[in-house]
């Protein structure tokens, strides 16, 4: 019997998680990244850049579900959206569900992972790349934010953990920029880490998006079985819109009849229900602000 290989996460110095290998799908160097492509008997396809994984088939939903609907919801009126980011297009797949949304750009840096996602994961990012609304820009989301005249009722940003060039993406002049890209009343949303094993990250990405946002900041978490270490924090803020004095009337109202697996409203407040050493984080990071 041929033994299996196994593959790990090399994202931590003191712990790893690995998977074991049912079939090596593909792998290449992009101009960007080190991109694999494993399949896994229990979590699908599994998407890995520079050793980090990315998005699995099994479980996307729930982080594409909490990055988009916590913010759409919140606002309630979202005409013009953004992702920087996002290569997979499972984010934007998500956004599109929301008709009231009239505009979608995504600008992701790495064209190769656009069109690598459009053929292996056809199974939830199909809609995107026939919806009008959807818009694709293959640009530097840092420089873009930083020059472009456009106004956004919502930006949502899916990056990549901040080493690399996913560094700038975590920065206080990049989310003063993404203040700058918003209309009154817009929120920003972010992936802003794992804080039981990325505690370092996490406060840097809180302590440089309260400063960007004068303080008017908070976080909400979600539980994806792939991201390793527990709780991921999604970072928001906005400097007219306060998440957490959302009733649940009012989310229902919003949310209608969306087609969800992960987000009710009911997830949508607990969200922000913070652990309490996420939310002790979230406080050092806000008073160094």
């Amino acid at each position: 019997m041929t033994e299996r290989r196994w593959i790990s996460e090399v994202a931590f110095k003191s712990a790893r998680q690995s998977f074991e290998v049912a079939r090596v799908l593909h792998e290449e160097k992009t101009e960007q990244h080190h991109l694999e492509l494993i399949e896994n008997d229990l979590l699908g396809k599994i998407l890995l850049l520079d050793g980090a994984v990315q998005v699995t088939t099994a479980d996307e939903f729930v982080y594409h579900e909490m990055l988009s609907h916590v913010p759409i919801l919140s606002h309630g009126n979202v005409r013009d959206a953004m992702i920087i980011g996002g290569g997979d297009c499972g984010l934007a797949e998500e956004v599109l569900k929301h008709k009231n949304i009239e505009n979608l750009l995504q600008v992701e840096i790495d064209a190769s992972v656009v069109e690598f996602s459009k053929e292996h994961f056809s199974e939830f990012n199909a809609p995107v790349f026939t919806d009008p609304r959807f818009t694709l820009q293959i640009a530097d989301g840092a420089a873009f934010v930083a020059e472009t005249d456009r106004r956004f009722d919502v930006i949502m940003v899916d990056s990549t953990d901040p080493t690399g060039p996913g560094v700038v993406l975590f920065t206080e002049e990049f989310y003063k920029n993404l203040r700058r890209c918003l209309r009154p009343g817009g929120i920003v949303v972010t992936q802003s880490s794992v804080p039981f094993v990325q505690p370092n990250d996490f406060r840097m990405s809180m302590r440089n998006l309260s400063r960007a946002f004068d303080g008017k900041t908070t976080c909400y978490v979600a539980s994806i079985p792939t991201y390793y270490g527990g709780h991921m924090a999604l970072g928001f803020a906005s400097m007219d819109v306060d998440p957490r004095k959302l009733s649940l009337d009012v989310v229902t109202e919003r949310f209608g009849d969306l087609d969800t697996r992960y987000y009710t409203p009911e997830v949508h407040l607990a969200a922000f229900a913070l652990p309490r050493f996420i939310a002790q984080g979230l406080a050092e990071a806000k008073s160094g602000a």
